[in-house]
Parts: C-alpha cells; sequence; structure tokens
C-alpha cells in the first residue's frame, strides 16, 4: 500500500524537475534568450589575471592566464569564456582557440578553474594592431563582466584591428 504513494510522489517530483529546465536546454552557453540558473556569475566566483608570458616583441605570441575561483553555491562552467579587448571606443570579441573543445565544469564553492588568453603583439601604431588598455572577461550563461587593464602590449590583427590574432582557450581544471 505504501508503494503507490511513493511512486506517485517521485513521479510527480520528476515531472516537475523535468519542466524546470530553463527552455530547452540547449547547452550554448548563455548565447541564446534563456540563462543558465547554475552557471556561474561574475560576483560570485573571483576573476584574476595571473603572471602573463608577456611577448616581448612584434610578431612574438604571449599567454595570459586567467583563474576562476567559485566564492559561493555550486555553479557550473560550460562553453568558453567571453573575452574583449577594449581600445576607447572600439571593441574586439577574442574566438575561441582553432581546436579547443569546451567541457562542462561544475565549481564547488572553493573550486577553480582557468583558461588562457594568447596573443601575438602588434606593432605600436600599426593600423593592424589593436592598442588595447581593457580586457573584458565574462562567463558563459550571464551577462556581467569584469575588466582589468591590459598592460601586454598592442595585439596584432589578421588584416585589421577590429580581428586581433588572438584566442581564448576552453576552462580548465587544476589537474586536467
Amino acid at each position: 500500500m505504501r508503494v503507490i504513494p511513493l511512486t506517485v510522489t517521485a513521479l510527480t517530483a520528476a515531472l516537475v524537475l523535468t519542466a524546470c529546465d530553463g527552455g530547452g536546454g540547449s547547452g550554448n552557453g548563455g548565447s541564446g534568450n534563456t540563462k543558465d540558473r547554475s552557471a556561474c556569475k561574475i560576483g560570485s566566483v573571483s576573476v584574476q589575471i595571473g603572471s602573463a608570458s608577456v611577448a616581448p616583441a612584434a610578431g612574438d605570441t604571449g599567454e595570459v592566464p586567467v583563474s576562476i575561483t567559485n566564492q559561493s553555491a555550486p555553479c557550473t562552467l560550460n562553453e568558453f569564456p567571453g573575452v574583449g579587448l577594449h581600445q576607447g571606443g572600439s571593441a574586439a570579441t577574442l574566438p575561441a582557440l582553432k581546436g579547443a573543445k569546451p567541457q562542462k565544469l561544475k565549481l564547488a564553492k572553493g573550486d577553480s578553474a582557468s583558461f588562457t588568453i594568447t596573443y601575438v603583439r602588434g606593432k605600436a601604431g600599426d593600423k593592424a594592431s589593436l592598442d588595447a588598455k581593457t580586457v573584458r572577461i565574462g562567463l558563459p550563461g550571464s551577462d556581467a563582466t569584469q575588466s582589468f587593464p591590459w598592460s601586454y602590449g598592442p595585439v596584432a590583427g589578421t588584416g585589421s584591428a577590429d580581428h586581433p590574432n588572438a584566442s581564448v582557450s576552453a576552462f580548465q581544471q587544476p589537474g586536467d
């Protein structure tokens, strides 16, 4: 006799959870209209730029590590980070590193993940280089961003400053 009420309760709970999918469960990293409720958000995580391997001269490649540490409730990083380089009124969004595959990472409170911004240094004053002053970082599934000074020199363009020769890696957790 007790099996039926338990079965009905379990079935009802399953239906309610299915209805809370967030509108389709596209897994698109926030690029759709529906925000992921479990997504890590700026403000609930700390974002820090680490010691960079700075490109010393035009044509050299540099790497800027970015670490994210969850300061709050468990959250998810899915897809790629959103990174933009800004110079005055112009901005350029960086693409994902060619061939990189995103992974879905769940971060408990205190857990961390990182990604890398890779860039080719440009020539100062060159119209094809972006003389970035700020890097703006956003997390997938959220519109919030955090800005940091860009102190690594101009970034070479791939034909123009609007298309910098730079990219972002996928999120990784320590030990990956």
